[in-house]
């Protein structure tokens, strides 16, 4: 494993999750001890004193959603240099999602990406198996092997492609019950979007291009709420996008049904107008939608309805996204800048508080991922004895997005040239730095 050898660290007048400033000593994985700043000593235990005036503490984020190409498609990204963007953007763990060459369908295949993740250590790689063989939606995948296996899945998902066969989703809604795994549904009808370019509205019919209905993600939701519901198994509704979406969750939730949801920063901040430049930088799956859309994901959000931010970090080379928009991959880049994005979008808007970051962005994907120990809330992720997996935040940063500087072997950013609030400056896995000073170590 790569990075700097543990020891201990004292971080210096740092402000947990926002609030009064205090020192934190970070010793064998843990917070070990706090106090006022500049009462801990470092002399005792040897510890390396990082200066955090100024610096909030938040536990480390944790992705529900990133694609990391590895195997098969190590042009746009490796499992190297896509747990380094994730560690400069503050993420401890993140969930590798199953579309790769081969696909992540089979105990062997989950194993290496693990193992990838696992020597290169700059952050914890769960890897997300397929629901179906080659994510084909005919015949399920190994599921048991794969939660069986050393990468202990218990997330699956076809992303890229629905499961939309009902029989056998809910097979796969009962298979994983047995071993409290999720099924991460991309809820996507493809009858109602062949050949669909962008979101269907006012936008789509101006510039003419293929729409891509809302009904299309929510006729799938709605299903299989149904499905999860009869079954009483875990249902993960991946990047919601539409006002509707969020509703049926409401409604879902409201059953007492186990279904949780995610959406992503691109849709908590860009709407389908963006289409009119034809730059398929914007080109993403599902699409961007309108400002309604993106203020109901918003207040859903807020209110709990939607229960995690995932990136849907989806790197590509030049060759399949800087050419015409109907030729184009969907995708974008994420993992360095959602941190950003959700200070925009909900905390410089009072949607959210830094509690609610942490709830948002580490607690509850932690929980939905089925990660062990996870703290019961914001305050808690603080206390002695709690895991010093932490991100370091200059929440009064400023920054220009430039994607020539990302960690990712990939550059297809609709941020470009836009100045972001908040930056990480710091991450500690297990307390062992990954990054320092806004740098990979």
């Amino acid at each position: 494993m790569t990075g700097t050898p543990a020891t201990a660290w004292l971080l210096r007048a740092v402000a947990p999750l926002g609030g009064e400033r205090a020192d934190l000593l970070l010793a064998g994985g843990r917070i070990v001890e706090t106090g006022p700043p500049g009462t801990l000593s470092a002399t005792d235990t040897g510890a390396r004193v990082l200066d955090a005036d100024g610096l909030y503490a938040l536990p480390g984020f944790v992705d529900l959603h990133t694609h990391l190409r590895e195997p098969g498609r190590e042009d746009a990204e490796t499992v190297e240099s896509g747990t380094r963007a994730a560690a400069l953007g503050g993420y401890t763990t993140v969930f590798a999602m199953a579309n790769t060459n081969p696909v992540a369908d089979t105990a062997g295949v989950v194993e290496q990406v693990w193992r990838l993740g696992r020597d290169a250590g700059h952050c914890d790689v769960r890897p997300v198996g397929a629901v179906t063989e080659g994510l084909a939606g005919r015949k399920l995948a190994e599921l048991g092997a794969m939660a069986s296996s050393a990468a202990a899945v218990r997330v699956f998902s076809d992303d890229g492609h629905c499961v939309s066969d009902p029989l056998l989703m809910r097979r796969a809604l009962e298979y994983v019950k047995a071993f409290d795994g999720v099924i991460a549904q991309h809820a996507e009808e493809p009858r109602l979007t062949e050949g669909a370019q962008m979101n269907e509205g006012a936008c789509s019919a101006r510039l003419g291009m293929a729409g891509w209905p809302a009904v299309a993600e929510e006729a799938v939701i709605a299903r299989d709420a149904l499905l999860a519901g009869h079954v009483g198994s875990r249902l993960h509704i991946c990047h919601v996008s539409t006002a509707g979406s969020v509703e049926l969750i409401r409604w879902a939730k409201s059953k007492g049904w186990r279904v949780t949801a995610e959406v992503t920063p691109h849709h908590l901040l860009l709407t389908d107008e963006l289409a009119a430049t034809y730059d398929p930088v914007y080109k993403v799956n599902p699409p961007l939608r309108t400002a309604e859309d993106v203020a109901a994901l918003r207040a859903g959000l807020a209110d709990g309805t939607i229960d995690a931010v995932a990136t849907d970090h989806a790197p590509h080379a030049p060759q399949d996204k800087d050419t015409e928009w109907s030729a184009a991959r969907p995708g974008m880049l994420g993992l360095q800048t959602a941190l950003s994005i959700v200070i925009d979008a909900m905390v410089a808007t009072g949607l959210l508080d830094w509690a609610g970051v942490v709830d948002r962005m580490a607690l509850a994907p932690a929980r939905i991922g089925g990660l062990p120990d996870v703290p019961v809330d914001a305050r808690s992720s603080m206390d002695v004895g709690a895991a010093a997996t932490l991100t370091l935040v200059d929440p009064e940063a400023r920054w220009v997005v430039d994607p020539s500087g990302f960690a990712s072997r990939s550059r297809n950013s609709p941020y470009r040239g836009m100045t972001m609030p908040g930056q990480v400056r710091a991450t500690f896995l297990a307390g062992r730095p990954t990054v320092l000073d806004g740098k990979v170590v």
